[in-house]
């Protein structure tokens, strides 16, 4: 997959603005993620047994933010590198507690079409078919990235 210096540029201009509401934007993906999908609550630790709403949840508010913006920032290298850029102990890191914690391949497609939904939701009118595609193209960069040291986990254990 090529991401093109157009798809950067969209990217790069969006997570502009993002950047000024991470936090907020943060728990709006994590709100969608749990609408779409509510099993997805049983995966983290700090929000098992629990009732409170996840907006009052601050772990899960640190954990938001440190995902969107590991999502937002690997997505604004792909241009100039051609390929997911996050520190090989991360990834690796990454793919053994995604694999820990049961995340199966369609989690991976609940979570992009959370991501797509807020940062649609984040730009406003400046949202177009074109930046739609270029987080697409971003977020599956991540996932397969992600899904792959999955696979590399498994195999060595």
């Amino acid at each position: 997959m090529v991401f093109s210096e157009k798809q950067e540029s969209l990217v790069k201009e969006s997570w502009e603005v993002m950047k000024q509401n991470v936090p907020e934007l943060s728990l709006r993906l994590f709100t969608l993620i749990m609408e779409d999908a509510p099993e997805a609550k049983n995966m983290f630790s700090f929000l098992q047994n629990t009732d409170e709403i996840p907006q009052n949840n601050p772990k899960l508010r640190a954990h938001a933010v440190k995902v969107f913006k590991t999502t937002c920032e690997s997505a604004i290298q792909l241009h100039e590198k051609g390929k997911v850029v996050v520190a090989d102990t991360t990834l690796k890191w990454l793919g053994a507690v995604h694999l820990q914690k049961g995340v199966m391949y369609p989690h991976f497609e609940v979570v992009k079409v959370a991501l797509l939904r807020t940062v649609k939701e984040a730009m406003g009118d400046k949202w177009s078919e074109e930046m739609n595609g270029a987080w697409t193209q971003a977020y599956d960069m991540l996932a397969m990235a992600i899904k792959d040291e999955m696979k590399a986990e498994t195999a060595a254990a």
